[in-house]
């Protein structure tokens, strides 16, 4: 009823936490630290173009800088520069091809990361928590040790259907055990995507056994770790469209998203559509994350490091988090790519490697932080 205590605190601009009771606005006593606005619009752009030029610029054959931005100026602005056909496919074609796909790919795991968590409000959600990892995986071994679709069917396109699939049979799974509302319902989604996962990955492993030879087990394992070698730019027009898609439906929700942080209950009580909002934004979280691994394969961490991370530079407010993090993603992918081509001479590892090697301390130190802190 209407005299029933209830608790929401919410961010007045920064400013002051305000405690809603009964009805009315009370302010909290415990003072509300406030961090610094950013202005992530005019930071972003700048930010992207560096980390472009980064990956472009370096990778396992030393190419000059001034040869690379010749290369760059002839693609982008028709400059005329003369170049070598081998520099300037392999800076336009190889390296700048990765760079954006590799954007794309972290600024979208990292956005399905935050709204998973604000939904969801767990801590550990991250985009393979759905199960859609590990669908994909059985996708792609699908296609290329059985021969699913008799060679019409490509890596990517089974990938991405057995993602859709695995998000499918979560999603019947945590109906059918009838999520209900607030906490529960967000842990039966979990329950439902461990047991969705644990499914997938026997499947996975079951063909692999069953069916694949020596060299296709190997390629296999080195996709699922995350493998960006064979990335080039027919991937940016699948990877590109699912992360504008996945930053616009966080920002036009940026204010559910607050809301749901208090949990479903609360945003029901301002007037927020829960089912509603809920289904768009967790099938939006999982279509980007199904695009992105059929496209690259699994890449661990990014979701769930990047969003920690940005709330302690940020705040919790996400009409902020979700440029930040969607910055953060881009430029630490691009990064990890970089390392991913450079740390082993002659040798490039799976990307996935470098983001579990980089993103487990970082994440424990997170942890750590959060522990230690007042």
């Amino acid at each position: 009823g209407p005299d029933r205590a209830r608790d929401l605190c919410a961010r007045d601009d920064g400013r002051r936490a305000v405690r809603f009771r009964s009805g009315r606005m009370t302010a909290i006593d415990r003072p509300v630290m406030r961090r610094p606005q950013w202005h992530w619009w005019v930071i972003i752009p700048p930010a992207l173009l560096a980390a472009l030029l980064f990956g472009a610029a370096i990778g396992e054959v030393s190419i000059p800088p001034q040869v690379v931005l010749k290369v760059l100026a002839n693609k982008v602005l028709n400059a005329g520069y003369a170049v070598d056909k081998i520099d300037e496919g392999i800076v336009w074609n190889y390296r700048m091809a990765r760079a954006v796909v590799a954007m794309c790919c972290g600024a979208g795991l990292a956005l399905s990361g935050v709204v998973l968590q604000a939904l969801l409000r767990n801590a550990l959600a991250d985009p393979y928590l759905l199960g859609i990892s590990a669908g994909a995986s059985t996708g792609a071994v699908a296609v290329t040790i059985l021969g699913l679709g008799g060679g019409a069917i490509s890596l990517s396109i089974g990938a991405f259907s057995g993602a859709l699939v695995a998000f499918a049979f979560v999603a019947v799974l945590a109906q059918a055990a009838g999520g209900g509302v607030g906490l529960r319902a967000a842990g039966v989604i979990v329950l439902a995507g461990i047991a969705g996962s644990q499914m997938f990955n026997a499947l996975t492993a079951l063909m692999i056994t069953k069916s694949a030879n020596a060299e296709q087990a190997r390629a296999i394992m080195f996709w699922l770790l995350g493998n960006m070698s064979g990335v080039r730019w027919p991937d940016v027009f699948s990877a590109l469209p699912a992360a504008m898609i996945g930053l616009l439906a966080c920002l036009w929700h940026a204010r559910a998203l607050d809301a749901f942080t208090f949990g479903s209950d609360s945003a029901a009580s301002l007037g927020i559509p829960v089912r509603r909002v809920q289904l768009l934004l967790i099938g939006t979280a999982a279509l980007v994350t199904a695009v992105m691994v059929s496209v690259v394969g699994a890449i661990g961490f990014v979701g769930l490091v990047i969003p920690h991370a940005m709330r302690i530079v940020v705040g919790h407010r996400h009409a902020i988090l979700v440029p930040a993090s969607a910055l953060a993603g881009a430029v630490f992918l691009v990064f990890a790519d970089v390392i991913s081509r450079v740390i082993v001479p002659g040798q490039v590892l799976p990307i996935g490697v470098v983001t579990a090697l980089v993103g487990a301390p970082v994440f424990a130190l997170i942890l750590i932080g959060k522990r230690t802190s007042p």
